[in-house]
């Protein structure tokens, strides 16, 4: 008896779907994505206004995208498009109409409970395959943030909690007080 074979989905069928269904494309495959809840949308706000302000107040050329955004991390894989919480993008060479195609600079996931293992686990090894420089893994539940810098000779990993300031790996002098978001 042979094995069903699952169907291998493209960037094709990605844009494909109805608008108000969210998915993320993974190696051809869809993962559904549940509403976010108002603590999620709270800290995605804080957080996008917050790095926004920081890049207008000092004339920068990177560019912030809160979710839903869709980044295609590699401009020859139409297998895998992926929709982060948060995205900042520098290089302008890489937005289109669509979204982003190569990877951005510095991405934020914020985590519900349906979506951690994704979040930790097979987005954290995407990003750093597509040569993310920084991920941020925000969780609400326990107040934490997790931030990995995504270099691939130099791997670095480091915790956080919601009583923290956070420096922002990918410029010198950013710092998120979440204290002061009042989450």
């Amino acid at each position: 008896m042979e094995l069903a074979q699952l169907k291998t989905y493209t960037e094709e069928d990605y844009y494909s779907l109805p608008e108000d269904v969210r998915a993320e494309l993974v190696d051809g495959q869809f993962y559904y994505m549940a509403s976010p809840s108002r603590i999620h949308q709270e800290i995605l706000m804080e957080l996008s206004a917050t790095i926004r302000d920081y890049i207008r107040s000092k004339k920068g050329d990177c560019k912030v995208y809160p979710a839903p955004f869709a980044v295609k991390l590699s401009a020859d894989n139409d297998k895998t498009i992926v929709e982060p919480d948060i995205s900042v993008i520098c290089d302008k060479s890489k937005l289109t109409d669509r979204g982003c195609s190569g990877a951005p600079d510095w991405v934020i996931e914020i985590i519900s409970p349906s979506t951690a293992s994704h979040d930790y686990v097979r987005k954290l090894n995407l990003y750093l395959d597509a040569g993310v420089k920084e991920y941020w893994i925000i969780d609400p539940a326990d107040k934490s943030i997790y931030v990995y810098f995504l270099e691939k000779d130099h791997f670095k990993a480091r915790h956080y909690t919601f009583q923290d300031r956070v420096k922002a790996g990918i410029y010198d002098d950013l710092w998120i007080d979440f204290k002061e978001l009042d989450l």
